[in-house]
């Protein structure tokens, strides 16, 4: 698909796609081996033009919609956590010419131009710690939740050409995620880790089309995702990489018996 936006991007050697399982917002101010991994992987990255974040906090229904704003807000889009939450920022200029390049690339996606959102939890939360000068400029794309899951992966297919201009797309979600079976302290349920499993093992075989041809009312997604957005970002992720890339798992385990912190990097080989 042509893109007159897109052409006057410079064009560049093709970056890695990312899924970064994020869980709690404690990990963008407290150190633990998540908030670790995720720093060690974006300070071996090549350096980003821009960043394209597909995060499980933006929702809407009807339409995908990719925000132009200059400088995007911080959305403190949680509740009952520590001050010292609500008084992170991550001031990061926004993208408006990357951004409307990819409106031209998911033109036949029912897709409009956002200037109200910013940058929610899923995207600044791992960006605080993998781009910690907050000097990448960084867009979103929201989720639209009308959209049947083989949907979501035909539409990330259609970005891939924004990774040969200098973009990292990051989809931010989690393989597992169970909010109401959550339990501090707990290891991971058998449910959690079946599932988990479930999900590698589909990566690392390249059979991303399987995921998308998941049942939400199947038992053990149903268990690992009472509801599927925190799903959705991974298919953007894989829709976005080709068969080029091959799949590296730079976090994983089961954070709180129900949360999966799996995060992938693809990479073209």
């Amino acid at each position: 698909m042509t893109s007159l936006h897109l052409d006057r991007l410079p064009d560049t050697a093709p970056m890695p796609v990312l899924f970064v399982g994020h869980g709690s917002p404690m990990h963008a101010i407290e150190d633990s081996r998540f908030s670790r991994a995720w720093g060690e992987a974006g300070a071996g990255l090549p350096a980003p033009s821009a960043i394209l974040v597909i995060s499980a906090h933006w929702m809407t229904r009807g339409a995908s919609l990719v925000h132009i704003g200059g400088r995007p807000r911080t959305i403190h889009d949680f509740g009952g956590f520590p001050r010292a939450l609500y008084e992170a920022q991550y001031p990061a200029p926004g993208a408006p010419d990357f951004a409307a390049a990819t409106l031209d690339l998911l033109q036949h996606h029912h897709t409009a131009p956002d200037i109200e959102w910013g940058l929610d939890h899923g995207a600044w939360c791992v960006l605080l710690r993998m781009f910690p000068k907050a000097d990448v400029p960084v867009y979103q794309l929201s989720l639209d939740l009308s959209r049947p899951l083989p949907d979501h992966l035909a539409l990330a297919r259609d970005l891939r050409a924004l990774r040969r201009k200098g973009v990292l797309i990051v989809g931010s979600g989690n393989v597992v995620h169970n909010l109401p079976a959550m339990r501090y302290g707990a290891q991971g349920f058998d449910w959690a880790r079946d599932f988990d499993a479930l999900v590698a093992g589909h990566i690392e075989a390249g059979a991303f089309d399987k995921l998308a041809e998941l049942n939400p009312r199947d038992p053990l997604t149903r268990m690992a995702h009472p509801t599927i957005e925190h799903f959705l970002p991974l298919l953007y992720t894989l829709g976005a990489a080709d068969e080029r890339d091959r799949p590296t798992f730079f976090a994983e385990g089961i954070d709180l018996g129900s949360i999966s912190m799996r995060s992938v990097m693809l990479t073209a080989t």
